[in-house]
């Protein structure tokens, strides 16, 4: 086990979770625990996805499940789900912050007019001017 991966206890609690589907065949090679773990180290460290280890399965492997769960709404639906569980253990403060900061940009960057008073331009080009 990496140091990033999902401890025990982490995956006891998202196993269940998981479509648990029954294909007939060959049973997998990679289990899902591993590639999960390969997509987690994946999103932390920004690395392209053919530098996943080994140790996750082939990246391509990896990379396939990563876009099938994000197109079928897999990854929204197991956060929402997590978050519910830890709601629901009083585990999450849903407090609100609202800022009234603004930020106003300089006139020439706001989309100002760009005529240039006096014919300055025409003067600094050497074409007219003062």
């Amino acid at each position: 086990m990496g140091r990033g991966d999902l401890t025990n206890s982490q995956w006891a609690r998202l196993k269940p979770l998981l479509w648990q589907g029954i294909k007939p065949g060959r049973p997998p090679v990679w289990t899902r625990r591993q590639l999960i773990d390969g997509i987690r180290w994946r999103t932390r460290t920004g690395a392209p996805w053919r530098d996943v280890p080994e140790r996750y399965g082939p990246w391509d492997r990896v990379y396939d499940l990563f876009r099938r769960w994000q197109r079928n709404g897999t990854w929204a639906r197991l956060v929402t789900q997590l978050q519910a569980q830890a709601d629901a253990k009083g585990l999450i403060t849903w407090d609100g912050n609202v800022d009234s900061t603004v930020c106003r940009a300089h006139q020439h960057a706001a989309g100002a007019s760009k005529k240039c008073p006096y014919g300055f331009r025409q003067a600094v080009a050497g074409v007219g001017g003062w």
